[in-house]
């Protein structure tokens, strides 16, 4: 089975400008994992993900202990490391050197990939354009599929 076999063929982008909140916003709606960060020419450029946004310390900001994102999407307005985080933009965040593979890339070389890095999804390319994302609940569901077909024989 391959990458282009098993992945999300339809799903959000995201340019390196927009700001974090847009992409916080954007991961909710749409439960991806991550986000590929495109330049104005459609080129991948990074990819920014769930994981991202949960240790920024060497961005000098510190999430308090808990709940940092009801902390960090709180009413309470004035806070220094908050204002300092809105005006950031994903590619002041986002991974710069995304885990991609090739749409003929089977499903064993996917696992590696995701293994190796330590990651949960990555980006499948045709050339050097993303036409997809395999992540794990593409894998789960490929082999869901697989089971399914073999129950039935």
């Amino acid at each position: 089975m391959l990458a282009l076999d098993v992945m999300l063929t339809s799903f959000a982008t995201i340019k390196p400008g927009a700001p974090l909140l847009d992409a916080v916003r954007l991961l909710l709606e749409t439960g991806q994992r991550g986000l590929p960060v495109l330049d104005g020419s459609g080129a991948l450029i990074g990819v920014i993900s769930e994981g991202d946004f949960l240790h920024r310390r060497e961005l000098g900001v510190h999430w308090p202990e808990g709940f940092w994102l009801e902390w960090l999407l709180s009413r309470e307005e004035g806070r220094l490391v908050r204002e300092r985080t809105r005006a950031l933009s994903v590619d002041a965040v986002m991974s710069s050197k995304p885990v991609c593979v090739d749409e003929c890339a089977t499903v064993d070389e996917i696992v590696v990939e995701m293994d190796k890095h330590q990651i949960s999804q990555v980006m499948v390319l045709r050339d050097t354009r993303v036409v997809g994302i395999v992540g794990r609940v593409q894998l789960i569901t490929a082999l869901e599929r697989i089971l399914t077909r073999s129950e039935g024989s």
